[in-house]
């Protein structure tokens, strides 16, 4: 068998994005020894795609905001399936961990007083992000790796982890290997931490970067770790359409925050026609009284809460465009127009300079003179691995989870914003328990080689395989089937025509044969990526098909209505069965205690039965 390299560390993090750096952080501060592994650079983790802001109740725009408030939003944004624990941990941890990304060296950008600015989003009651321009994951990832690099964890860049050990039913370590020379890596560990991201390169149309093939989940899952809320797979209403070679790049949710409104091909501001009931008293009801609120938002003046309808929920807003677009009003391209050139040019430049520049370069659009084109693009997966709220520890002892890998906060929708402070808030928490149990743990583990051999084995099949199919055509054909079957819009039939789909791809997936060497090839790291994605894309396809109603981001065409009666009490759980089928179950969290149910909308809450 091929030569292992061994390395050892009390806490190995996996992935070096907002929730890894913070967690890496908060466990080399508790003096043990830690590992840090991401697939890519230093530096080009997901997160700095993230634009628009973190969400905290500062209540620097708006004295009214509180951690309460944020709480209700999170909560009434996820269609009550959230996790209330996480929810208010996040909603009251959030203030602190933005504070502490200024210390740090974060250069928020400030209101005219110097505090920290805050900008509208959908679902947020008040201007609660903070952000710097539209680029405040850029910022968020700098300032985290000035502080991490200092605090002598071991970076390895361009690695990718392939299976997690387990030695007397507890995470012993990880395998890896180097994308760039193919050698091979075994991580022994006392605990692990999974902050992998998503799995939105499953769909076609899709803002997520190249990492997002959802390995991180399969990882847990192959591990045995429970699933939870895989059918949630948010579809941002606003990402480019047009040209082709852009399409699904995200436009930042900040363009709506900054005033910008949607409009369909016939000139019409259509969001008005798609407020559901629940939201009915806290958005204007018409454009006047629109503007009117924008035009408090930027004199700093604000007095009243009837927000645009551009700032529902991102569920509300994505489902509004395919609507237009079904009803024959789409824009040019497919998709809606979006117009922020009514606001001052120097105002959108300052505030907006990555979008100016993104749709000057990419689109040849002005976006201070003409509208852009946008139309829905997966985005975020609310599911993830089932974590405890208080230690973020999975269901596998010695194996943490935080950040979109993990579920529990967004319930079935995720406000925007919410991601950036969910990464620092748990990444921290993460990072703090599982050196506490590194500690405790007080010995490495033995891993078994005969486990060893069998995942190099499996890692250099592909390389030996000749006739099949090039993966890069699986991959194609996969994320075309997910787009097409599972995406915004479901059916019973096309759901059960992409799990039949899925045992096809994965047998095609079993046999393609990359060719080339170990060194520098991408067709073998995608005929080995293939089996995380099909599981990943099952587990979502399976779940939904399980879900009848319609609830935040999951909508069934069949299903239009939601069911207050079941489905608002339970969550799916997904697990790995003794015969290495995939098996499906419901839970609930705890009941809501008084004090906090006293906090949420009591009209909602009885529909919902909580």
């Amino acid at each position: 068998m091929d030569d292992v390299l061994m390395h050892e560390h009390d806490v190995v993090v996996i992935g070096a994005g907002g929730a890894g750096l913070r967690a890496a952080i908060e466990a080399s501060a508790a003096g043990v020894s830690v590992a840090m592994i991401c697939k890519s650079m230093l530096g080009k983790a997901h997160t700095v795609m993230a634009e628009g802001g973190a969400a905290a109740a500062l209540a620097n725009k708006d004295h009214r905001d509180s951690w309460q408030t944020h709480f209700r939003d999170t909560m009434k944004g996820g269609k009550y399936l959230g996790d209330w624990r996480m929810a208010q941990i996040h909603a009251q941890q959030s203030p602190d961990r933005i504070r502490e990304l200024e210390q740090w060296g974060a250069v928020f950008d400030r209101t005219p007083k110097g505090l920290t600015s805050q900008r509208n989003f959908g679902g947020h009651t008040y201007p609660r992000l903070a952000h710097i321009g539209d680029a405040t994951g850029l910022e968020l990832i700098r300032t985290l790796q000035q502080k991490g690099v200092h605090m002598g964890m071991d970076v390895f860049m361009e690695f990718t982890v392939r299976r997690l050990f387990k030695t007397d039913g507890r995470i012993s370590g990880c395998f890896a290997y180097d994308r760039n020379d193919g050698t091979l890596h075994v991580f022994k560990a006392k605990t692990v931490v999974l902050a992998t991201g998503g799995i939105t390169r499953c769909w076609e149309v899709c803002s997520g970067s190249w990492e997002y093939t959802g390995e991180g989940h399969a990882i847990a899952y192959w591990a045995g770790a429970e699933m939870g809320d895989m059918e949630f797979v948010q579809f941002h209403p606003t990402g480019m359409i047009w040209p082709p070679s852009v399409k699904g790049i995200l436009v930042t949710e900040g363009v709506r925050g900054e005033g910008g409104v949607l409009r369909n091909s016939e000139g019409d501001r259509f969001m008005f026609d798609y407020v559901p009931e629940m939201y009915a008293d806290e958005f204007a009801d018409t454009e006047e009284e629109a503007l009117a609120w924008v035009d408090e938002v930027i004199s700093g003046q604000l007095a009243t809460k009837r927000r645009p309808p551009e700032l529902l929920t991102r569920d509300v807003v994505a489902k509004a465009i395919n609507s237009e677009r079904g009803a024959g009003r789409a824009s040019e391209h497919g998709g809606a127009y979006l117009d922020i050139s009514w606001r001052d040019e120097d105002e959108v430049k300052k505030k907006l300079p990555g979008m100016y520049h993104q749709f000057k370069e990419l689109a040849a659009v002005d976006i201070t003179e003409q509208p852009m084109e946008v139309g829905p693009t997966a985005h975020y997966v609310m599911g993830g691995v089932k974590v405890d709220p208080y230690t973020q520890e999975t269901s596998v002892p010695g194996l943490f989870a935080a950040g979109e890998v993990a579920t529990g906060l967004h319930g079935a929708n995720r406000l925007g914003g919410n991601s950036l402070s969910d990464l620092i808030v748990f990444g921290r928490i993460a990072g703090e328990q599982a050196a506490e149990a590194s500690k405790q743990m007080g010995y490495f583990a033995g891993i078994d080689q005969v486990e060893i051999d069998e995942v190099v084995a499996e890692t250099l099949a592909p390389l030996d395989r000749e006739g099949g199919e090039n993966p890069a055509k699986v991959v194609s054909d996969l994320r075309e089937m997910m787009q097409d079957k599972a995406g915004i819009i479901r059916t019973r039939n096309l759901l059960l025509e992409s799990l039949s789909d899925l045992d096809e791809l994965e047998k095609r997936a079993n046999i393609t044969s990359p060719g080339g060497t170990r060194t520098y090839n991408p067709g073998w790291h995608q005929a080995l990526e293939l089996a995380a994605m099909i599981d990943v894309s099952r587990m979502c396809a399976l779940a939904a098909l399980r879900r009848e109603e319609s609830r935040g981001a999951h909508t069934r065409d069949d299903f239009p209505d939601t069911d207050h009666s079941h489905w608002g009490k339970v969550n799916s759980v997904i697990s790995m069965g003794d015969d290495g089928s995939m098996e499906i179950a419901y839970s609930s969290y705890p009941e809501i205690p008084e004090e906090l149910k006293s906090l949420l909308d009591t009209e909602d809450l009885h529909e919902e039965g909580s």
